[in-house]
This record gives structure tokens, sequence and C-alpha cells, in this order.
């Protein structure tokens, strides 16, 4: 039976464009997604749409990995970076602006952008099937597609108003050619500090290179110059299936073994979480 095309999808449907030819845009045609040649894509029956074909650069979070992080941020201890990015993405958005956040994963922080600015629709893009179940419902105003952010984007040139960029890969030159040129690039990321308690006790878990900072900055700045920076610290109580979701939903998870982690070892029931979030403007 044909799936129908769900709301979000369809207000963020001129957005699309097929990943094939690259410039002709997608129509809702019997359950999928077509463009005008014929380059068919299957939307969901959870409601995302998948564009990605062929193998992809990184794998996305697993069952595992996605239930972790739902229950970690639906616990509120990061509602203070979700804001953060709001607030940043608010000063770029026109009453009924488009917002594109590359690496969704459940759709938490746009979420937070689209709670934030009651006319404002969002896409997510993310390669994790298993989050995606989750960000294709998160809200009535956001769609979501399986896409690899290493691959030039399914998407219009200009289309949006703001990327969001949240603990994840970056294209920085399809991030500059999808935004328009009064938009903003926001991006956040770990500092040095950023876990440390929990990183002192699990030595399995990737540290944080000192010198990223330059490194993205590098990266960024043939494509945009930074607007403002704010810096999010804070010392948050953690109990332990806190912890363990926590390393559930980072990079480490793949190199943590979560039995070992059941043998009553000591984690942290105290963390500080510290984050940089720029907002940056296309040069």
């Amino acid at each position: 039976m044909p799936v129908s095309l769900p709301p979000a999808l369809d207000l963020s449907l001129d957005l699309l464009r097929c990943p094939t030819c690259r410039t002709r845009r997608l129509h809702h045609d019997r359950g999928a997604l077509r463009c005008p040649v014929g380059h068919t894509f299957d939307i969901a029956r959870h409601g995302y749409a998948g564009l990605l074909t062929g193998t992809c650069a990184t794998s996305g979070d697993d069952a595992a990995m996605v239930q972790g992080r739902a229950r970690f941020l639906s616990a509120g201890i990061y509602a203070p970076i979700r804001e953060v990015g709001a607030r940043l993405a608010a000063d770029a958005v026109s009453e009924r602006g488009t917002v594109v956040d590359v690496g969704c994963g459940t759709g938490y922080y746009l979420t937070g952008v689209l709670d934030h600015l009651p006319g404002t629709r969002g896409l997510g893009l993310d390669t994790s099937v298993r989050a995606l179940r989750t960000a294709a419902r998160a809200h009535d105003r956001a769609a979501a597609v399986a896409w690899d952010v290493f691959r030039p984007f399914p998407l219009a040139d200009a289309a949006a108003d703001v990327v969001l960029d949240v603990f994840a890969p970056r294209n920085p030159a399809e991030f500059h050619r999808i935004l328009r040129p009064t938009g903003r690039l926001i991006v956040v990321r770990p500092t040095g500090r950023h876990l440390a308690e929990l990183r002192g006790q699990v030595s399995a878990m990737l540290t944080i290179d000192p010198a990223k900072e330059q490194r993205l900055h590098r990266a960024l700045n043939t494509f945009f110059e930074v607007a403002v920076t704010e810096q999010v610290e804070y010392s948050t109580l953690l109990t332990r299936t806190d912890a363990l979701d926590l390393l559930a939903m980072t990079p480490s998870a793949r190199h943590v073994n979560r039995a070992d982690l059941n043998d009553g070892r000591v984690l942290p029931d105290q963390v500080t979480v510290s984050v940089l979030a720029t907002a940056y403007q296309p040069r």
C-alpha cells in the first residue's frame, strides 16, 4: 500500500532536489518521490524520505545509541545547548524561514529551534534510519531525509535561512551553497573540558583534539566569517543510567564495551558540560 506524503515532508518538498540529477525537483507520486526523468525514492512508513543510495561515509547511530540518546535528551540535561542554538537561529530567520539540521539525530535540537520560531519549517538530514524514525515525528513542521553529510546535499541553492550543525560532521562548501546570503551557519562543538569527568573514568572514550578549534575555523574560513560565539558551560548531576546513556550517544560509543560498564565500575555522578556555539555568516 503506497505511503501518503507526511505533512511535514509536503511542507519542505520544494527544497528537495533529485540526488541523481542534482537540479531537478522531486514530486510525490504513488507513495514515492520522483524526479521528471523517473528517478524514484521511497518514503518510509515512519515518515522520512530515503534519498540516500549506495554506501555512505558514516553508518549513523544504531538502535542502542538512538535509544540512549532519546532517554538522555528527554531528561533535559542538554537543554541549555538547545536553547543557545534556538537563540542564535532566531537572529537569522525571517517570519517564515527554513532551518536545515545536518546530522539531526532524533531531531532534538531542530525541535528546539522550531518551538522558538512558530512560523519556521525544518528539515533534518541524517544517515541513521533509527534516528530518522524519531526525527520524522519529532515536530509537525520538521521533515526528515536520509542523507550523508559528506555528499552534495539533495537541496536547492540558497534554500535555507539557517544551517544547524550540533556535534555533527561538516561540509563547508555545501553549507555555503544551500544558505541564503543573509543566512547563518550555527556550529555547536565541545571544548576540551566537555565531559572531562566521564572521560577520566572511561579510558576508551575518545579525547578532544586540542587543535580542534583551529581546524574548524581553517575549514570554514573560505566560505564563512564569525558573527558571534557563545560559550555554554555548567556542571550537572548524572544518575548511572544518565552516564551510560551519555556514553551510548557520543562518538565513543563504538569504542566502549557497555557490558564492561555494567560490572559495577564507578562512573561520575556529576560532569561538566562545555560547548562553544558559533553563528557564521556566508562570505
